[in-house]
């Protein structure tokens, strides 16, 4: 999931978010404003419930972000990159650049996220309490006693021993302590996590067809949703069982044709060597360095009548937005930060210097070609 547009950074982790979270956003806001905070306590001015029910939405973003974030600053202190947190419609998602080292790591990775969500919800209603002591306006009271519970449940959710939610990840971790198998740990998670996902689809359809409510389609969906991403899951833990211990220059496209920053974008387009062969080239600097990647996309994007005087370091990907890996790092690691698209190519930098390219199609052709040999893994295919 890629963010829309990014807000910061927090801790050094680049905080995104998803043009969907404004429409749970929207809808948080709504559902109170328009129903549970009037339903409880009526005949208050309209102004008064959508200024609550904005607030709690906010509140609720933030606390999705305290729980990623966990994730995050724990996963680093136990040697795993963090790529960046992405809000979006179904709550948020802290990609990692690679796995854990053991079972142990990842338990404290997995479970400090349904952790901080459970504080949360003691704090909120701890501050219910308070603010009762303190006659606070009712309305008040029943947003933080909201926040609560919605925290509390967050936490008892992500806690479910199923792929791809926290637990799942919790449950991998028990399951590669008792097998000392990575990849049948995951099997396993990932396995219980498409079984509750049906479970969550059944009985949400059963709960629409029964009620008609909105509900029970939104139980379904996120069922689905589970199921879909168990099963992206565990075909990812396969192919990074098959890529074991195959570096990135062994996939790589080695030494691929660049374009200079200065060059105009008509120039690009007219130049015979960057036609027929590839989607998207790497941008070099003066000095010869890497400093992002163009595709032929965002290069006819350009109206002619401004591509003699738009020069390709104006429209390229920066390498700040770009993957960069080394030529030594392991492919397996890869291939959670990658994604289809030419703006998604993958630049391999050697010592400051381009060493090569990588695609999803690079990829592919080297699973096939090991998962071909009946000999394994030897060397460069």
């Amino acid at each position: 999931m890629r963010a829309t547009f990014v807000l910061g950074r927090i801790a050094g982790v680049r905080i995104g978010v998803h043009w969907s979270v404004l429409f749970i956003f929207g809808l948080i806001a709504l559902g109170l404003a328009e129903g549970r905070l009037p339903e409880v306590y009526p005949d208050r001015a309209w102004p008064v419930y959508w200024v609550a029910g904005i607030v709690a939405a906010l509140i609720f973003f933030a606390s999705l972000l305290a729980h990623e974030l966990a994730h995050a600053v724990v996963a680093r202190r136990n040697g795993v990159e963090v790529d960046d947190i992405v809000l979006w419609l179904l709550g948020g998602a802290a990609r990692l650049k690679s796995e854990a080292s053991g079972p142990g790591a990842e338990l404290r990775i997995a479970g400090v996220g349904p952790l901080v969500s459970l504080l949360l919800g003691g704090f909120f209603g701890l501050g219910v309490w308070v603010l009762d002591l303190m006659s606070a306006p009712l309305i008040a009271v029943e947003t933080v006693a909201w926040l609560a519970g919605i925290n509390l449940l967050l936490a008892v959710f992500n806690a479910v021993p199923a792929a791809p939610l926290d637990g799942g990840r919790l449950l991998r971790a028990f399951l590669w302590w008792r097998t000392g198998d990575r990849l049948r740990a995951t099997e396993g998670a990932t396995a219980a996590g498409r079984a509750f996902g049906w479970l969550l689809v059944v009985l949400g359809l059963v709960a629409f067809m029964r009620s008609g409510t909105f509900g029970g389609l939104w139980i379904a969906l996120i069922g689905w949703f589970l199921i879909s991403a168990a099963t992206a899951e565990g075909r990812q833990a396969q192919l990074r069982g098959v890529l074991a211990g195959v570096p990135v220059r062994d996939a790589m496209t080695p030494e691929p044709i660049a374009v200079p920053a200065g060059r105009t974008v008509a120039a690009f387009l007219d130049d015979p060597r960057y036609r027929y062969r590839h989607s998207a080239f790497p941008v070099t600097g003066e000095d010869g360095a890497p400093v992002g990647l163009l595709t032929f996309d965002g290069a006819r994007k350009v109206p002619g009548e401004r591509a003699h005087a738009v020069t390709v370091g104006e429209v390229m990907v920066p390498l700040s937005r770009t993957t960069v890996v080394a030529p030594d790092a392991p492919l397996a690691d890869l291939l959670p930060r990658m994604e289809p698209g030419a703006e998604h190519r993958v630049l391999v930098v050697d010592d400051g210097r381009l060493a090569g390219i990588v695609s999803l199609s690079d990829v592919s052709r080297t699973v096939s070609w090991l998962m071909s040999d009946s000999r394994g893994y030897q060397g460069r295919p």
